[in-house]
């Protein structure tokens, strides 16, 4: 079997287990730079110096987490190639994860959030940005949202993230307020939470949406990038500084790992410091 004919297999497959689109996306320009790099060769002629040896030429273009990411995939699509009988051995079963960066979430200060909401040029700007940082939301989870799945006595919508996999979220009074202000307002009849403002009154892209927060925070002066992932990670930061549980805060963010949310823990050295002084 040549290397091209794998994907379309392996793409079937993880679709069927409820990987998302942009997982599968991802996981397909990765194959396709590794068969531009090995050729379109016979899979069982790939072998372990073959992957190592693509493994060093990304090392020298990616930061260490981005070649994690890529050790990742390698070792999951080798490994389903011989659990599959595609290939008579598994070549990926030695190659070791590179040792990982620390990233730090980058989040916004509480003054520049109030900056912020200072700034928003509307009940659209402000609904966005109160949403976003009461519910930890991703950009692609409010994208999909519609008005009927808000339900503004409980405070809850439920939401579909990574894995198609649905959470429950909360938002606060004062996203609900700016919310039902931006109904109000719009002159459509899309059930879409997003709408553009201009005909055709449609979905407003997840694009289209992140210029809108820039432009709120070129509107407010504010030097730093501002971007909707940042607030989800000011709400997680916020979350563990004001004293809340980290296993709930995994639930709250939509997490399958805890280590992947343990990374606002240490982050949050205020926190720390406060719990220090409650014993010294």
């Amino acid at each position: 079997m040549k290397l091209s004919e794998v994907w379309p297999i392996y793409e079937q497959d993880k679709t069927i287990e409820g990987y998302s689109r942009n997982t599968i996306k991802a996981y397909k320009l990765q194959f396709r730079m590794l068969c531009e790099y090995l050729g379109d060769v016979n899979v069982d002629d790939v072998t372990t110096f073959h992957l190592k040896s693509y493994i060093q030429k990304r090392s020298a273009e990616l930061k260490p987490n981005s070649l994690q990411h890529t050790v990742k995939f390698i070792r999951a699509v080798f490994r389903y190639m011989h659990e599959e009988g595609l290939t008579d051995s598994n070549v990926s079963a030695k190659i070791k994860f590179p040792k990982g960066g620390h990233r730090v979430p980058k989040f916004i200060a509480e003054e520049t959030l109030e900056l912020l909401r200072i700034n928003a040029k509307d009940s659209l700007d402000a609904a966005l940005i109160e949403f976003m940082y009461s519910s930890g939301c991703r950009i692609g989870e409010v994208y999909g949202l519609n008005k009927k799945d808000f339900d503004f006595h409980r405070r809850t919508v439920t939401v579909t993230g990574k894995g198609d996999k649905e959470r429950e979220v909360y938002f606060s009074k004062r996203a609900e307020i700016w919310i039902k202000r931006y109904f109000d307002s719009r002159k459509d009849d899309q059930d879409c939470f997003v709408c553009k403002r201009n005909r055709p009154y449609n979905r407003m892209s997840i694009h289209q949406m992140r210029l809108r927060m820039k432009e709120v925070a070129k509107r407010a002066g504010v030097d730093e990038n501002v971007y909707p992932h940042k607030l989800r990670h000011t709400y997680a930061t916020h979350l563990v500084n004001r004293g809340a549980p980290i296993e709930v805060i995994q639930q709250f963010l939509g997490h399958s790992k805890l280590d992947t949310t343990m990374v606002y823990a240490h982050l949050s050295g205020e926190h720390r410091k406060k719990v220090y002084e409650q014993y010294f």
